[in-house]
Formats: C-alpha cells, sequence, structure tokens
C-alpha cells in the first residue's frame, strides 16, 4: 500500500467516526452504564434475559419520545401526552372488547392524533404559550378518561396482548422507528421542521407556512403517541383512568428520551439517539432498583438526569421566550 492509499484509507476510517461519533458514544455509555451496575450487582442485573425485559419498556418510551422530538426540535411543548395516553388506552381496551385487534390498533392511532390535533389547533388559535394550552387540554383528555371509564380499571383481554411482548411489540416499535426517520429526513416536513427550530422568522420569510407546520407537529407527535398507547396498554395489560393531572408523571421518561435526540441530531441521527437514550435511561432505572434503591432515589436520579439533558441540550439566548 503507497502513501496515497494509506492516506485515502486514513480519510475513510476518520469519516466513517465522524458520521457515527454520536452513535458510537451513546453505545459506550450504555455499555458503561452497563458495567457500573454489573460490577457492584452482578447476581440481579444486567443478563441478557433482563437487558431485553429493560429494552421492552425503553422501546414504549421511545415511540413517545419520537412524537415529541417534532414538537420539542421547534422550541414547543407537549405536556399533554401522558393524557393522551390515559385516554387512547382506556379507549383502546373499550374497542377491543368489541372489534379485536381492529380496535386495539386502530383506535388509539385516531384518538391520539385527533388529540395531537386539537392541541395544534388551539395552540395556533388563541396564541397561548404551548406549555399552558398542552397543560389545560391535558385536564380535558384526563376528564374524558373518567366518563368514559367510569371508574372502572380498564383491563386488555388475554387474548389480545400481542404487542406486550416479542416480537410483535419490537416490530410495531421499528415501524414507528422508520416512519419518525423517514418524515424528518426525506420530506419537507422534517426540513421546515427544522428551519422553523433554528429561526421562525427567517423560515417564515422565506415562504414557510410556520402555522401549519406547526400543527403537523402536533398531529404526528398525537399519532407517535397512540401508537405508544398500544404498546403501553399491551405491555401493562389494564389502565386507570386519571384526574387531578395524575398523567403528568407519564411526560417525562419520553420527553428524557427526546433530549437525547436533540443532544445527538448535530450527529444526523435523532431517533437513534432517542433509542439508545431511552434504554441508557432504563438502565439506570434498573441498576439503582438492584441495588435496593426505593422510589425516592430512583425519582431523585431520574430527575437529575433530566436536568442535566436539559443543561447540555439548552441554549439560551437573549429576548427568547417560551413558545
Amino acid at each position: 500500500m503507497n502513501k496515497n492509499d494509506e492516506t485515502l484509507k486514513t480519510a475513510a476510517d476518520r469519516g466513517f467516526f465522524e458520521r457515527n461519533k454520536g452513535l458510537i458514544v451513546l453505545i459506550l455509555l450504555a455499555v458503561g452504564v452497563w458495567a457500573v451496575f454489573k460490577i457492584l450487582t452482578p447476581s440481579n442485573f444486567g443478563t441478557p434475559r433482563m437487558l431485553t425485559s429493560y429494552l421492552q419498556t425503553a422501546i414504549i418510551y421511545a415511540v413517545g419520545g419520537c412524537g415529541l422530538y417534532f414538537i420539542c426540535v421547534m422550541g414547543l411543548w407537549d405536556f399533554s401526552i401522558g393524557a393522551n395516553i390515559v385516554l387512547s388506552s382506556v379507549l383502546a381496551c373499550q374497542f377491543a372488547q368489541k372489534f379485536g385487534y381492529a380496535g386495539l390498533i386502530l383506535v388509539p392511532l385516531i384518538s391520539g392524533t385527533i388529540m395531537g390535533l386539537c392541541n395544534g389547533l388551539v395552540y395556533i388559535r388563541f396564541h397561548i404559550p404551548s406549555m399552558i394550552v398542552t397543560v389545560g387540554l391535558s385536564l380535558i383528555y384526563e376528564s374524558l378518561s373518567v366518563i368514559l371509564a367510569g371508574g372502572v380499571e380498564q383491563q386488555l383481554g388475554e387474548n389480545l396482548r400481542a404487542f406486550g411482548t416479542y416480537p410483535a411489540n419490537l416490530i410495531l416499535a421499528a415501524c414507528a422507528f422508520i416512519f419518525a426517520a423517514l418524515i424528518i429526513h426525506s420530506t419537507k416536513i422534517g426540513t421546515y421542521t427544522y428551519a422553523i427550530g433554528s429561526n421562525e422568522l427567517v423560515a417564515k420569510n422565506m415562504g414557510v407556512d410556520v402555522n401549519k407546520y406547526k400543527v403537523v407537529a402536533f398531529v404526528l407527535c398525537g399519532f407517535l403517541v397512540g401508537v405508544m398507547s398500544i404498546l403501553t396498554i399491551s405491555y401493562g395489560t389494564s389502565m386507570t383512568s386519571a384526574s387531578s393531572m395524575e398523567s403528568m408523571s407519564r411526560n417525562f421518561p419520553p420527553l428524557m428520551g427526546t433530549f437525547f435526540g436533540l443532544a445527538f441530531r448535530k450527529y444526523g441521527k435523532p431517533i437513534t439517539a432517542i433509542v439508545v437514550g431511552e434504554f441508557i435511561i432504563s438502565l439506570l432505572f434498573n441498576g439503582f432498583l438492584a441495588m435496593g434503591a426505593d422510589a425516592t432515589i430512583n425519582n431523585v436520579v431520574t430527575g437529575s438526569v433530566l436536568l442535566l439533558i436539559v443543561a447540555l441540550t439548552t441554549k439560551p439566548v437573549k429576548g427568547i421566550v417560551v413558545k
């Protein structure tokens, strides 16, 4: 091999590393977290069977995280996804009893999309910050879940739980990830979403219908939250209606995955970052659980990780207000 060939090979290797730098960092981080807890609790953490269980919950949150990504990359927020999951899951149980898998699949997708559309339209129509809009609407969605459930816990039939286990759950989640990646990388929706997130005024001056694509982002978020609802009710097998913002805690696990996507989007693989990021969060949660830590410690760790990710991904700009 002559000197020119060696130079070309070195450049190719460097190009491969640069293209996959974000993924490599995430994988190394996941392996590092696994190794630490495996050393601390070798007997009850990180076996192959346990890792598949961790992944099972991680992909559920990752689907919702992909939906939130369309919102957060524009600088918007959606704090109604927890209520969306509760209401969509209640509806899924009820319609699955009558229509089987057709009801289980179609109804959450439709209801999730409709709620996403409502979020977008109310936000655009009344010019209220998205955080306030979605918190207010979440109370309405929760109330609807209480009315529809009638105070009774909704159960999914044993013959309708295929999406709660492998391989059906992995296939459905993979379809959602591919769908989100295609929208982001291969359509003008993704292009305009990034443009609006980078500089809304410039995007508007370039002729982008900003309001339209904000609504589209909320609709895509709602649709993917509908997919998450299918996985959630299939895995958990039951759902209780929520009230007084009890569903709010369901917002944060997907949101943490979204922040991983935002942090690593410069490497061009935000969806992959969301999935691996959720797996890392799952490793942390189960690692502390294996050490005997109670829910309080887990909440502290979850909150600390969330704050750290926000600190690393947020770049404050003077004069910018919450949208």
